[in-house]
């Protein structure tokens, strides 16, 4: 097991293509470290280069303090595990797993011990004379990451590992992962666009977009204290709310709603509420108050998401950007997602006044999307 550093670390490809933008991160001994953000931002592209399937433009990688930046991959002592599985279609589970280690030439002694190590761990002791044809989804899944596993290394790389699974076993086996990291802690780096097993996985997460590095910390950290209107869209499921607003004397204006912000400075920004901060208001004079006028409703048992329009202006995750008008939309109707009780009877376009609570109103600068508290 080992650190896993990157040092300024950019990454261009030919017509001056940028996938990684002067990146620099730690990921310390045993880490669960998770690389988030939407499709294009470089996150694969960042795991390939710890790999060594890609090298670095500029700037160093670091493993267990030693610099790789030019090791070929077998030379890095790291596996890692493709979205698509990668296994080998004529040879049987057992010899999937053992490939690695015969490749090194480790004694057959210790392939067998390695193996069979491995397959009680992931539960593939009835599998090992099926071949990859006989396996489902999440069985192929488990045969990819015993073969990494088997080899014992200072780094484990996953790009997309559940993607192709079904919604069921991807709970599974997110709970699977989980669980075999608290195990081995071994150093991981996971690469995901999905905000939820980011949250759920990972000890920290590094939020990327466009190639650059944009927050790292605890999930909850990130959740609760967005560095930038970015993050705070990205992370968290339905997204945050995001509206322009128009602050003065400590109080801001969104269309029909006012709200006390008296730690920001005057003038235009964006203000953030997440969806589950939303709830029926208790009478017309309700403080921090809006009415919603429901276009979509999803019942999900014990909550429902409510789709719909408010008085106001929608604002872009990317700051100082224009944000083109959903459908139902205008000038001064903006969209907006509303998580409530699943006990409530809601039908489309009925109207409903809505609540929010004062201190969980982000805010945000309307050019930079920095945060403002």
């Amino acid at each position: 097991m080992a650190d896993v550093s990157f040092r300024d670390v950019t990454k261009e490809f030919p017509g001056a293509s940028v996938a990684v933008d002067r990146l620099t991160l730690d990921v310390p001994d045993g880490e669960f470290m998770i690389l988030v953000g939407p499709s294009g931002c470089g996150k694969t592209t960042a795991l390939r280069l710890v790999a060594g399937l890609e090298t670095a433009t500029s700037g160093s990688i670091t493993i267990a303090g030693k610099n790789v930046t030019h090791l070929s991959p077998r030379d890095r002592d790291i596996a890692m595990v493709f979205q698509n599985y990668a296994l080998y279609p004529h040879m049987t589970v057992y010899k999937n797993l053992a490939f690695g280690l015969r490749q090194r030439k480790t004694a057959r002694a210790e392939v067998e011990r390695r193996v069979t190590e491995v397959s009680a761990m992931l539960g593939l002791d009835e599998l090992l004379g099926r071949r990859p044809a006989q396996l489902s989804g999440g069985q192929r899944q488990r045969v990819a990451m015993g073969r990494a596993l088997v080899r014992e290394p200072k780094a484990f790389l996953l790009d997309e590992p559940l993607s192709n699974l079904d919604a069921k076993l991807r709970v599974q086996m997110r709970a699977e992962l989980k669980r075999l990291h608290q195990q081995l802690t071994i150093t991981t780096i996971y690469v995901t666009h999905d905000q939820v097993e980011a949250m759920t996985l990972g000890d920290r997460l590094a939020v990327m977009r466009a190639g650059k590095l944009q927050q790292v910390g605890t999930p909850q950290d990130v959740y609760e204290r967005p560095a930038n209107v970015f993050v705070a869209h990205f992370i968290g499921s339905p997204p945050m709310n995001l509206l322009k607003a128009t602050v003065a004397a400590g109080r801001a204006q969104a269309g029909d709603l006012e709200v006390a912000l008296p730690r920001v400075p005057d003038g235009p920004c964006i203000i953030g509420i997440r969806p589950d901060s939303l709830l029926p208001a208790q009478g017309d004079d309700a403080p921090a108050a809006l009415d919603f006028d429901i276009e979509v409703v999803e019942p999900l048992g014990g909550e429902l998401l409510a789709h719909g329009f408010v008085s106001g202006h929608l604002a872009s995750p990317d700051a100082g950007e224009e944000t083109p008008l959903l459908a139902g939309g205008s000038e001064s109707r903006a969209a907006l997602t509303a998580k409530l009780d699943g006990r409530l009877r809601l039908k489309a376009g009925e109207r409903l006044r809505l609540a929010v609570h004062p201190g969980e109103v982000y805010a945000f600068d309307a050019l930079t999307g920095d945060a403002l508290r």
